[in-house]
């Protein structure tokens, strides 16, 4: 990344800040902060002091002209702009159309257009097995991306698919910690609820692997915990809570579902295990040297990887909440 242009869409949110911060060791020529969301750019600006090789474009991935625009002379980008929140999704469907599949193929048209090096898709557990219109978004996004390395270009499309980092905006733990704190019961939708979850440092160094490693067209996968979201809230109340309080089963959500799967039964077939921390899914088509240069890595002896295997102890939530920095 060194002496690089980097264009980070959806650069304000959780993963977007983080990554900057990783960035910036990185010793890059720009980064390119692209959102929608004016007062998060400005916060970010003051955050880093008006730091010189941050420049930030208010612009959405929807508008292909603006996308057009911020793309040119970027060496890199990183497209985590997406609309995230699934009943959201499910209530304005075409909105998160808009959002996820258009504007992930504007993204794509861009790079194309402007010769960027490589892309470094985020996707999501969700896009595994999609029963909500957020995971089904997603998952075609993920299409889009892989199938664009078959095009006569010199641009790497690559995916990284991620469970819930923990603490993200809109997540389970501040919401349960608010709670908490406010003395009130814990909402809870279905008690069989299982979620892989990483902390953002893992997601972060995810995204770079990724960038590293990657040839173009495959899926990159973290192997990470999962656990009963039961089990989180107790480990929460157990820990931070100074009266009683209760968890309360709601009924679940339009498009939510009780596990999620980060590599689906079709998807095992043609994955690897790329280390002890990483697993990569390949396309079911060939691309020019993509098959070959993971011919080496042993494939993944599952038949999907799916958040109800190995759940975590209340113990190890526990470790995983303190690492995170949630409890003390």
């Amino acid at each position: 990344m060194q002496n690089k242009t980097i264009l980070i869409t959806g650069g304000t949110g959780s993963w977007g800040r983080q990554l900057v911060k990783r960035l910036l060791e990185r010793a890059p020529k720009e980064i390119r902060i692209f959102s929608r969301n004016e007062s998060l750019q400005v916060e970010l600006q003051q955050e880093y002091h008006h730091n010189p090789k941050l420049t930030f474009i208010i612009g959405d991935i929807r508008d292909k002209h603006e996308i057009m625009q911020a793309c040119h002379q970027v060496d890199y980008i990183y497209h985590l702009a997406a609309l995230k929140h699934v009943p959201i999704c499910e209530q304005q469907p075409d909105s998160a159309m808009k959002t996820n599949v258009l504007g992930t193929q504007h993204v794509i048209q861009a790079a194309i257009k402007h010769g960027v090096k490589k892309v470094v898709y985020v996707s999501t557990d969700k896009a595994a097995h999609p029963s909500s219109t957020y995971g089904m978004t997603k998952s075609l996004g993920e299409k889009l991306m892989v199938h664009a390395n078959l095009r006569q270009t010199k641009t790497q499309f690559v995916c990284v698919r991620s469970g819930n980092v923990l603490g993200s905006t809109g997540s389970v733990i501040p919401i349960f910690k608010q709670s908490i704190a406010d003395g009130v019961d814990i909402s809870l939708t279905d008690a069989r609820m299982t979620r892989f979850f990483l902390t953002i440092d893992d997601a972060i160094t995810l995204l770079l692997k990724a960038t590293e490693e990657s040839k173009g067209g495959e899926v990159f996968v973290t192997k990470m915990p999962a656990c009963s979201i039961k089990d989180l809230a107790q480990v929460l109340i157990d820990d931070l809570s100074t009266s009683t309080i209760q968890i309360k089963e709601t009924g679940i959500r339009p498009g939510e579902s009780l596990s999620e799967a980060l590599i689906s039964e079709f998807e095992s077939a043609s994955s690897v295990h790329l280390d002890d921390h990483y697993y990569v899914i390949l396309p079911p088509f060939p691309i020019e040297g993509l098959q070959d240069a993971y011919a080496s890595c042993p494939p993944v002896d599952f038949q999907s990887y799916d958040s109800n295997h190995v759940l975590m102890s209340k113990p190890a939530i526990k470790e995983m909440l303190q690492q995170g920095g949630f409890l003390a």
